[in-house]
């Protein structure tokens, strides 16, 4: 029975149910409730997949936003450093 398992019995079924709670929290988190991803797997994925690229595109964003600043603020200070450390 061990070899079936991957090791002792009830550590085994321990390990797996503390996985399941997780999994389920993190799915609960995303809205996925059980019955959907057996009715329609093809559809949970290309939500997921979407989700993903939602939240590239919104992080995308933010950085392009910051860097306007940044990247300005970052090039004078270069500048100023160089023009200081000449004389």
């Amino acid at each position: 029975m061990n070899a079936l398992f991957g090791g002792p019995i009830l550590p085994t079924l321990f390990k797996l149910a503390v996985a399941s709670v997780l999994v389920g929290i993190l799915l609960a988190v995303f809205g996925i409730q059980p019955i959907d991803l057996w009715r329609n797997f093809a559809d949970t994925v290309a939500h997921i997949w979407h989700m993903g690229f939602d939240a590239i595109n919104w992080s995308v964003r933010y950085i392009l936003l910051g860097a306007v600043v940044v990247i300005p603020i970052w090039i004078v200070v270069r500048l100023w450093t160089y023009l200081v450390e000449r004389k």
